[in-house]
């Protein structure tokens, strides 16, 4: 995975190389280069799909509600066997 900044300067290189052109693209060229140029930079920042976070959040979720039920049971435990103060 590259550094955010040297990806941004490869992608402004290649967006510079798309733009200076001796003679310019067709408008559907440009956008499928641009396009494949984009989906590169993004395979490069492995990044997740909204589905796939979404899921993961309904996850990290759920363990923290069992989490947080595992504690207070616990702590219950724990006040139950500790001796009275005298």
């Amino acid at each position: 995975m590259l550094p955010p900044k040297a990806l941004l300067d490869t992608l402004a290189g290649h967006a510079a190389r798309l733009f200076s052109g001796d003679t310019p693209l067709p408008r559907s060229e440009f956008e499928a280069q641009f396009k494949a140029l984009l989906q590169s930079a993004f395979t490069k920042l492995d990044l997740v799909s909204r589905e796939e976070f979404d899921s993961q959040m309904a996850v990290l979720a759920r363990t923290r509600a069992r989490l947080e039920a595992l504690e207070a049971k616990l702590a219950a435990l724990e006040a139950q066997q500790k001796p009275p103060a005298e």
